[in-house]
């Protein structure tokens, strides 16, 4: 009381102050009021310790000696896979570029069968998953995300499928578009329960970021990238990984067609799931780390221009631009070692982009680049002695799905 009542007493002033500065220092050190909050009230949200991550392929070399000492037999009934799986480490190190080959890659990964299948041989899964890559002239990456994915998904117990979908030729590319194309082929070949749609530039940081879909809403799983701060861009960010079940896709029509160019596409998604009754659910923000594979902008996936006009029609045009309206051609289906590639046509971009104008002819040119169509053919679209060639004249698939209801047709109607 005396120290209060006497406002101008030197050392009372002083003490005030020590602790307003102690206060202003301990509030913008924890984060704002966020991070206070935080500390003085218990969270849920898991802890990890990413400054010490293990190596990627820990704890599968158990995994590998069950397949020569302990072949499966047809007659002997597997328990069920553990929730969470035992060999769940957390963290996990990411190395951005692979120095390996895509032989070396199989050689540490022996289990993977033809087609970049995987199946746990000691334990029955409880999830079955799907991983659609869109795809093009990207040979560093995909090694890279090889690499590194399928351990971390071996680790979680769960049976899964890896699909390059590789849009062939040189037109615009199409995220969207190549990302209904691999759902529809992913399921022809298996019933599949879940489907993750995932970019070829995204390692995972942690596999307790299981890849497993929710039951009731679409998941989006890249919730805090290093590209930004290892936080989320903004409250409706749909883009990198994400995962449906095939009930959910169905739900709202697929993806949109119409985005050529780099942008709008994943907005689009999202627009469409709270259009369709559903909502977006993700993952804590200490569990759904990545880091991205910087690179340049992609020649042939420049900006769209008209990705804003486009948003604002979603509401419009969701019902009619997707599933329904998919058309595109298979070119070849190959079950390489670590993945399925599904080369396709897609047709060509209906509003181009203006060409740059030509050079004067006394300019000099630069030196002409190897065509990307010719780039590829040494790793990706080489055919494997599994691959599965289709006929001359390729099938022209178009599908004009309509909503049902009952789960039996649903596979029925996306393929």
């Amino acid at each position: 009381m005396l120290c209060c009542g006497r406002a101008l007493d030197s050392p009372c002033t002083l003490a005030l102050l020590v602790g307003f500065q102690f206060a202003f220092v301990l509030y913008f050190s924890l984060g704002g009021f966020r991070g206070l909050v935080s500390v003085l009230v218990h969270s849920s949200e898991p802890e990890f310790d990413y400054s010490r991550p293990h190596d990627v392929y820990t704890n599968l070399s158990q995994l590998g000696a069950l397949l020569p000492s302990h072949p499966s037999r047809p007659e002997q009934q597997l328990r069920g896979c553990l929730l969470p799986s035992p060999l769940l480490v957390g963290p996990v190190s990411v190395h951005l570029s692979s120095p390996l080959s895509l032989e070396e890659i199989k050689e540490k990964n022996p289990l993977v069968t033809p087609g970049g299948h995987y199946r746990p041989p000691d334990c029955e899964p409880r999830h079955h998953t799907a991983i659609v890559v869109p795809y093009r002239n990207r040979q560093s990456h995909l090694r890279a995300l090889l690499y590194h994915l399928h351990p971390f998904l071996q680790r979680q117990q769960i049976h899964y499928g890896i699909y390059i979908v590789h849009q062939s030729g040189n037109s615009t590319f199409n995220r969207a578009k190549l990302l209904n194309v691999g759902v529809r082929e992913a399921l022809k070949e298996e019933d599949w329960g879940c489907i993750f749609l995932h970019d070829v530039d995204l390692l995972p940081e942690n596999d307790h970021n299981t890849y497993t879909c929710h039951p009731q809403y679409p998941t989006h799983l890249s919730v805090a990238m290093d590209k930004f701060r290892y936080r989320l861009p903004y409250p409706q960010y749909f883009g990198g990984v994400s995962a449906i079940t095939p009930d959910q896709y169905l739900k709202m029509n697929g993806f949109p067609n119409q985005y050529w160019g780099w942008g709008g596409e994943d907005d689009d998604i999202a627009a469409r799931v709270r259009l369709s009754g559903m909502k977006i659910v993700r993952p804590p923000v200490a569990v759904g780390h990545y880091k991205m594979i910087k690179h340049k902008g992609d020649k042939g996936n420049e900006q769209n221009p008209r990705r804003f006009d486009l948003l604002k029609h979603t509401r419009l045009n969701w019902r009619s631009d997707g599933l329904n309206s998919l058309t595109y051609e298979l070119l070849s289906k190959a079950l390489e070692p670590l993945y399925t590639n599904l080369s396709v046509n897609i047709g060509e971009d209906p509003q181009p982009p203006p060409k740059k104008p030509a050079l004067p002819k006394n300019a000099s040119h630069p030196a002409a680049k190897p065509n990307n169509r010719d780039k590829d053919k040494g790793t990706l679209e080489r055919q494997s002695t599994q691959a599965v060639k289709l006929e001359e004249g390729h099938l022209k698939v178009t599908n004009r799905s309509s909503d049902v209801g009952q789960k039996a047709a649903m596979k029925q109607q996306i393929i």
